[in-house]
């Protein structure tokens, strides 16, 4: 079982690429979304975030009370490193059994903090989705309908794309000028993925 992690920053295209693998048969565990799961449903999770910050960081009907998290990490590295340290190994662990699970060749883990979180040393190739700044700050303005200076203030507070791509195996324009398709296609052959044609 091949392992891919694919990363890349606020904009980039990630989970659309993230997609199209899928597609082509390599099923991709949505970090993000998982550990927002984790944090309702994992035990060991529930008793770290308990003992940092006290019973009423769940609420009474069993989920996380994630305002009052986002209180307590906002602006704190200190917090923001310990509940990392608590979520980070939890997700790790729940994607290999994931992972351990699928019946393909090969699967993906869709993370955005892929290095940052240590991900990167679970996997065996790390796949960055790039794109220009420009492009990045409208596509996620766009999105998620806030102004372009509060996408650019939560991209600087990720790890620079350059430096990201120095440490990605393989890296994919997703710049609105380069086909996504034909590159997702060279990327698996290139690593000796079967490839179902979507067209």
């Amino acid at each position: 079982m091949i392992k891919i992690g694919i990363t890349g920053g606020i904009g980039s295209g990630k989970s659309v690429v993230s997609r199209l693998l899928s597609l082509f048969g390599v099923p991709v565990y949505i970090a993000d979304e998982e550990s927002k799961r984790l944090t309702d449903t994992s035990p060991v999770i529930r008793r770290g975030l308990i003992q940092l910050f006290g019973n009423e960081i769940y609420q009474s009907g069993g989920g996380l009370n994630r305002q009052l998290l986002a209180s307590h990490i906002f602006g704190c590295k200190e917090n923001l490193l310990r509940v990392n340290q608590l979520i980070h190994p939890e997700v790790n662990k729940d994607f290999l059994g994931w992972a351990g699970r699928q019946a393909s060749s090969a699967c993906g883990i869709e993370s955005a903090i892929l290095f940052e979180s240590g991900f990167d040393r679970i996997v065996d190739i790390r796949l960055m989705v790039y794109a220009p700044l420009s492009v990045r700050i409208q596509r996620a303005a766009e999105r998620d309908g806030v102004c372009a200076e509060a996408i650019e203030r939560r991209i600087r507070s990720q790890m620079p794309d350059e430096e990201k791509k120095d440490k990605s195996d393989y890296v994919i324009e997703n710049d609105g000028c380069h086909a996504l398709i034909p590159q997702v296609e060279k990327f698996l052959a290139e690593y000796g993925l079967f490839i179902p044609k979507l067209y």
